[in-house]
């Protein structure tokens, strides 16, 4: 398991990165830390898995020693003014988070690192020991993950460049972040994934991402010589469909190394029980 205080998953799309995100919250809850799962992604896929309806941005319990919420942004604009700008409490904060909102929108990097301040300054609060982010899918995670440089370079000199380049080096620092790619495998997942965290070493945007392997199928024992011994049917196209998906995962599985190897779950689950089974998978690894 990730040890970091501060992790971020992302992922293509349809990889699985909710339930992981999920997964791993609750694996850092069992493991007796005191946990904040954040949705980023604005989808509700984490609310789904942790088993609510919808998350909102103050954080609420899940289950003992886990609480998690969503960003809002302009209520994270709105804290960032009072907490990090040092604007008076009693100022109409509100009034000026609106007047920002069409700059929050447009300028290169101010929506972005408004979003992923959230996350570091829950880190650097220190209430958690722990937190898990629900990040954007691969493409849009980068832009996310650029925006204190992009920001540092745009303001030369006060508050908020310093702020930038904290957040940056906060990104940065492997003793306090990780960042976590789920992905599947298979070709298309796969080459994207590998493609990412190429641009996270040449570009130097972070620490150097994780791979989560999440739907590995387990072995169903059947090779060449029994394959040939089922009759023809519908039992046969099933297992040489098997056999051939196996395989080409594990050409994919033996040509990368994944920090965790989550299994292919079978059967008619709720997106909350396939997060707990993932969360078994993810402790178990430790």
């Amino acid at each position: 398991m990730v040890s970091t205080r501060l992790v971020f998953v992302s992922g293509k799309g349809g990889t699985g990165k909710s339930a992981v995100t999920a997964g791993l919250a609750i694996a850092r809850a069992r493991a007796g830390e005191t946990v904040l799962a954040i949705d980023m992604a604005a989808s509700p896929g984490l609310a789904t898995h942790l088993g609510v309806e919808q998350l909102a941005y103050r954080p609420q319990e899940i289950r003992d020693g886990l609480h998690a919420m969503s960003i809002d942004r302009a209520a994270a604009l709105d804290e960032y003014l009072k907490l990090q700008l040092h604007v008076p409490l009693g100022a109409p904060t509100r009034q000026i988070a609106g007047a920002l909102s069409v700059l929050a929108e447009t300028a290169p990097g101010v929506r972005e690192i408004i979003s992923i301040g959230k996350p570091v300054f829950e880190t650097w609060r220190g209430t958690w020991d722990t937190v898990v982010v629900d990040a954007p899918s691969l493409g849009q995670f980068q832009s996310y993950i650029r925006a204190p440089r992009t920001i540092a370079e745009l303001v030369p000199t006060g508050n908020v460049r310093r702020q930038a380049a904290t957040l940056e080096s906060t990104i940065g620092d492997p003793d306090t972040t990780s960042i976590v790619f789920v992905t599947n495998p298979s070709e298309l997942p796969m080459n994207e994934t590998l493609e990412s965290i190429e641009i996270f070493r040449s570009d130097a945007l972070g620490t150097v991402p994780r791979i989560a392997m999440n739907r590995v199928l387990g072995s169903a024992g059947i090779d060449g010589s029994s394959l040939g011994e089922i009759p023809e049917g519908p039992v046969r196209e099933a297992a040489t469909l098997q056999t051939t998906l196996e395989h080409e995962q594990s050409v994919w599985i033996a040509a990368t190394e994944a920090h965790w190897t989550l299994p292919y779950l079978r059967g008619v689950l709720t997106p909350l029980e396939v997060a707990l089974q993932l969360s078994d998978a993810i402790d178990g690894s430790r």
